[in-house]
């Protein structure tokens, strides 16, 4: 369980990161930068830390899965980006994909 707080802290880190990612304007402006590289660390951090818990295949998929669908959601909603239908179902293969991964590592 403790391996699974690891990574939903990693997940929320580097979704936050990344949007500063966005705010820092390709690395021009200070504090998001800062933020950003502060922030990503730490994702990483926690990862390596869930990393001793629960197997890699399985962690990398649900961080990078969950990372990048609710990252394209952050988009959406906070900087008014458009999904076009390709991206939607592409979304939903990612998280097709991180659901048969775990299934694959509950046996």
């Amino acid at each position: 369980m403790i391996g699974y707080i690891f990574l939903g802290t990693a997940i929320v880190l580097e979704i936050f990161s990344t949007s500063m990612l966005k705010l820092s304007m390709g690395f021009t402006k200070l504090i998001p930068s800062i933020i950003f590289a502060v922030g990503m660390s730490a994702s990483f951090y926690m990862l390596s830390k869930a990393l001793n818990l629960i197997p890699l295949s399985i962690a990398y998929a649900i961080w990078s899965g969950i990372g990048t669908a609710l990252t394209a959601l952050i988009g959406v909603y906070v900087w008014k980006e458009e999904l076009s239908l390709t991206a939607v179902v592409g979304i939903g293969l990612i998280v097709v994909g991180v659901i048969l991964l775990n299934l694959k590592g509950a046996h």
